[in-house]
């Protein structure tokens, strides 16, 4: 075990500088997860149309991408999608398990699926996975793991085997391997034996084909590396290289350019070879891939590469000027300072300092070597400058002179920020360092630079700009400061109070540029004016840059000006007649903040501090680098309650012209239109502006915009053309793409509406005539009828003379029947006032004989009392007479007699109604009535019978019965009652005087 491990160990450090020499620059690699394409893990193959758009083959079915958006295809049974292909009829076969047909749009532009497994004959409908298709002169071919189908004419012709083991395709026609036959290629419709099986190596098994000359293919194989094959013969290709990459397992292989193969392996990502099998360079994920597992490879036609992992997809662009180089394997540092001195690049970072050794090349990104950490130069690395031909590294812990591998020390008073001689001449005889406290002076001696002790200490001094011995220092936020030497004495006059004028306290940043020293604030950029002793606007400058706040200023070999404004790069190119802004978009936000720096070498060799190690910039590569810019309308959507997709994107097969060819309508409730759109230059993305234009509704073209949609809300009825432009940063515009489409009207103003309101006004000008006809005819028969009613008028006077006449006499005998009833009710009325009179004499008799029984009984039980109490017999026979004489009943009698009389004529003969409806009434119970009647309490009753309260009960009950009155009727209601009802009746004989 323990040997096992050692071998493994110093097989891997032998293997190292073959796996570890990759070149120092590298293309920008975009990961797309499954989470950003929103599809299965696996990308099985890849393939583009002439638009540019992308396809690949997915476990969840065909992905297809525009730069800005993904869209996932289906396929009706949802398998895994393993081959795709576009033919040279511009459709988009697909294979899959058990599962074969093409994708092709819909009448609306919307990928549809079209399966043409029906075409195959019975027998061999079912199959196992589809792993390749090519297409060759109309004709398309599958391969799952036992046939070849052929689809040739709307007809497939099946070619079984006991094992198919690759199908690709060469310039003379499709190549299959067979597991018994070997190589085989498809002529004139059979295939036929290219090399037999005998003479390929045991397990050879072959992964990919790329023509190389119209008679040599590449051959990659699984395990036995990289074979040529020519005139028939198959040749291996030996180089250390391919040996090693034996090892990965090749998946699959593409052409870049005629000087670049990309690999695709199973265990170390993907390998970039030239024809010779020497590698150039190689991508895994030390170097920024999801994974290393590559199942699909495809140069694209701006050839950068695409790579279908095991669990993602990843885009290098390849071909793009810009390269990121990493100084340290962690990827981490921040670039501060480059140079290049003897052969070796230098790099400085917070890390420290790295190296590299340089070879010859025109592209210094495609050097291949390892980062070195320069000896001492751990630690924060400010700066790198040559002065008199050494090299100089201003450090957070002093000044230091670079020899080779190797950090001396120079100065360690402090921390150091740059170097520049104060003389033109060379070698200079003195030298400025910038520092933390100001500036120091260095006196170069016999090849060494000493301090003397001359420095000016004020503020620290990052920009330094020297100009005929005066050294010009600017802090950001204080000002700028000239440094004069004379005789060894320094001395320091401040610019920050004398100049009002624009020239701030705050973003100053001083630089010499054009032989001119300039100086960027918030307000400008101002030049020095030694006339004046002053800063002034700068015209020169202002005229190129306008009222950009630039921060950061470099000259180049070539005169073009190096700037950062705000977060961005650019350069003012002085190449052609007139100067021109190129910004650099794709390094937008990734320079380190306050500490920009640019390195220019030569126009093919820029090299830029970033916030993670330094970009290079093949500038005139990237000037040059014009592909042709599409755009492209990707979908049109009817916003409503639920999105209506209406245009899906294709007027034509996916890789036909996408010209539009007929006028869609749209309804008038679908009139609220989103339009997504998209260029697909991938390397380009982050440069690539929009532009449109919706002719028949906007007055002019929209401002450039990074945005990729766009919405219309409520489009009135009509024809639109919506026109569509991109642009890039270097200017270059797309061709117009137009999308006509028609608004319908809304019902109410259709064709059959305006039928139906031509109808409808017909019938109403029918009607009017209808109605003007009756009218008149109404109006005629008004007049006569007006005739015929003056004439009735007329009659009607006199009748209504005569019947006035008879309304007169009625009135007057009305008015004397009235005064005859005024006459009776005037009598009533005095009836009424002396029955109201009796009634209340009536109720004052009534009082009298309550008051008085009330007396009477008083006085009879005082002398009762008396007699009970006396012994006297005088005295006792005094009070029997006297009592006897009280319970005289005449007067009493007299007195009741009197009350009936007067009560009969109040109410009207109530005795004699009442005696005549009951005869058997006891005089007692008529006096109970009368009581009754007058609604007397049963006290006040009592007192006037002369008996109790309890007699008086029993008298109301046998009356009550006498009179069969039912309990709930009340008797005084029955007695008011019974009056009223029997004042009409006939009046009965006056009742006894007894009663």
């Amino acid at each position: 075990m323990r040997f096992s491990i050692a071998l493994l160990l110093i097989n891997c450090w032998l293997l190292q500088p073959l796996r570890s020499q990759n070149t120092i620059g590298l293309p920008e690699i975009l990961n797309y997860s499954k989470l950003s394409y929103r599809a299965g893990t696996q990308n099985w193959d890849i393939c583009q149309d002439k638009s540019g758009l992308l396809y690949f083959a997915n476990n969840e079915g065909l992905l297809s991408f525009d730069g800005t958006y993904w869209k996932n295809h289906p396929l009706p049974n949802k398998t895994i999608v393993r081959s795709i292909a576009i033919g040279t009829d511009g459709r988009l076969y697909v294979g899959a398990q058990d599962e074969i047909g093409y994708f092709s749009p819909s009448p609306t532009g919307i990928l549809t699926y079209h399966s043409v497994k029906d075409m195959i004959p019975p027998q061999h409908r079912s199959f196992t996975d589809v792993w390749d298709i090519v297409c060759f002169e109309g004709k398309v071919f599958f391969r799952s793991n036992d046939r070849i189908f052929m689809l040739a004419d709307n007809h497939i012709t099946v070619y079984p085997s006991n094992t198919w083991l690759f199908l690709g395709v060469g310039p003379q026609g499709p190549i299959a391997q067979d597991v018994i036959k070997g190589v085989m290629l498809f002529r004139q419709g059979s295939w036929q034996s290219l090399i037999p099986r005998e003479n390929m190596p045991p397990g050879f098994l072959i992964t990919a084909v790329v023509p190389l000359h119209p008679d040599t293919l590449l051959l990659t194989t699984l395990k036995h590396g990289i074979f040529r094959m020519s005139h028939g013969k198959l040749e291996k290709m030996q180089t250390p290289a391919l040996s090693q990459i034996a090892d990965y397992h090749i998946y699959g292989a593409t052409l870049i350019d005629k000087n670049s193969i990309a690999l695709a392996t199973t265990t170390r990502g993907c390998v970039i070879i030239d024809p010779k099998g020497q590698t150039i360079q190689q991508f895994s994920r030390q170097e920024g891939l999801q994974n290393n597992n590559v199942l699909a490879i495809y140069a694209d036609k701006h050839k950068n590469l695409w790579l279908g992992l095991d669990n993602g997809i990843d885009f290098i662009a390849y071909n793009s000027a810009i390269k990121n180089i990493f100084p340290d394997k962690s990827n981490e540092s921040a670039g501060y300072s480059a140079m290049i001195h003897q052969e070796h690049l230098y790099l400085a970072t917070t890390n420290g300092l790295y190296s590299v050794p340089l070879e010859e090349r025109q592209d210094l990104s495609f050097v291949k070597g390892n980062f070195q950490q320069v000896t001492n130069g751990r630690g924060q690395a400010w700066n790198l400058s040559t002065v008199n031909g050494q090299l100089l590294m201003g450090h957070h812990e002093g000044a230091y002179v670079i020899n080779g591998d190797q950090a001396k020390p120079l100065d360690n008073s402090g921390g150091f920020w740059t170097f520049q001689p104060l003389n033109s001449v060379s070698p200079s005889d003195l030298m400025v360092a910038g520092t933390y406290q100001g500036i120091r002076f260095f006196t170069y001696k016999n090849g060494k630079f000493v301090h003397d002790g001359a420095q000016a200490t004020f503020e620290s001094s990052r920009f330094v700009a020297v100009d005929h011995q005066d050294v010009w220092v600017s802090h950001p936020y204080k000002g700028v400061y000239r440094v004069k030497y004379n005789d060894g004495k320094p001395t320091v006059q401040s610019y920050a109070e004398k100049f009002r004028h624009g020239l701030s306290t705050n973003g100053n940043y001083i630089f010499r540029i054009r032989n001119r020293i300039v100086v960027t604030t918030e307000n400008g950029i101002y030049e020095y004016d030694a006339a004046t002793d002053s800063f002034l606007p700068s015209a020169y400058f202002r005229q190129i840059f306008g009222d950009l706040i630039i921060r950061y200023l470099r000259e180049d070999m070539q005169g073009n000006v190096w700037f950062v404004y705000d977060k961005s790069l650019g350069v003012a190119d002085f190449s052609g007649a007139k100067p021109r802004i190129i910004y650099i978009p794709e390094l937008n936000r990734k320079l380190v903040s306050g500490f920009e720096q640019v390195y220019p070498v030569d126009e093919n060799n820029i090299f830029v501090g970033a916030e993670k190690g330094y970009f290079h910039i093949n500038y005139a590569k990237y000037k040059q680098h014009h592909p042709v810019l599409q755009v492209h309308l990707r979908e049109v959507k009817a916003l409503g309650k639920t999105d209506t997709l209406l245009f899906g994107g294709y007027f034509r097969d996916v890789s036909q012209d996408q010209t539009q060819q007929q006028t869609p309508s749209i309804n008038y409730n679908s009139n609220s239109l989103h339009f997504t759109f998209s260029a697909p230059l991938y390397e380009q993305q982050t440069n690539i502006e929009y532009s449109y234009y919706l002719k028949g509704y906007d007055k002019k073209w929209s401002e450039w915009s990074e945005k990729t949609e766009k919405e219309y809300a409520y489009l009135p009825p009509g024809t639109y053309n919506f026109q569509l432009r991109a642009r890039n940063n270097l200017g270059n515009e797309s061709i117009v793409y137009s999308y006509c489409f028609y608004v319908l009207p809304p019902w109410y103003r259709s064709w059959w509406a305006y039928t139906l309101y031509g109808c409808l006004v017909l019938m109403g000008a029918y009607l009017v005539y209808r109605w003007q006809k009756r009218k008149f005819q109404r109006q005629r028969t008004q007049y006569e009828t007006e005739q015929k009613r003056l004439r009735y008028l007329h009659e009607l006077e006199v009748a209504q003379y005569e019947e006035e006449q008879k309304r007169q006499q009625y009135l007057h005998q009305l008015e004397l029947e009235k005064n005859e009833k005024e006459i009776i009710r005037l009598k009533n009325e005095k009836l009424e006032a002396e029955i109201a009179f009796q009634n209340k004499e009536m109720a004052s008799t009534t009082m009298h004989l309550v008051k008085k029984g009330e007396l009477l009984t008083k006085m009879k039980d005082e002398l009762q009392k008396m007699t009970r109490s006396t012994d006297n017999e005088k005295s006792l026979d005094v009070f029997r007479r006297m009592i006897k004489t009280l319970g005289n009943e005449d007067k009493m009698d007299k007195d009741w007699e009197h009350f009936t009389i007067h009560f009969d004529k109040v109410h009207n003969d109530f005795f004699i109604a009442l005696k005549a409806q009951h005869p058997n009434l006891t005089a007692n119970e008529l006096k109970l009535c009368a009581y009754l009647r007058m609604n007397l309490s049963t006290k006040e009753i009592a007192q006037l019978m002369n008996i109790s309260g309890r007699g008086v009960e029993i008298s109301r009950y046998r009356l009550r019965k006498k009179l069969q009155i039912p309990t709930e009727t009340n008797l005084f209601t029955y007695f008011l009652d019974f009056h009223s009802n029997t004042k009409d009746s006939p009046v009965a004989p006056a009742p006894d005087s007894r009663v």
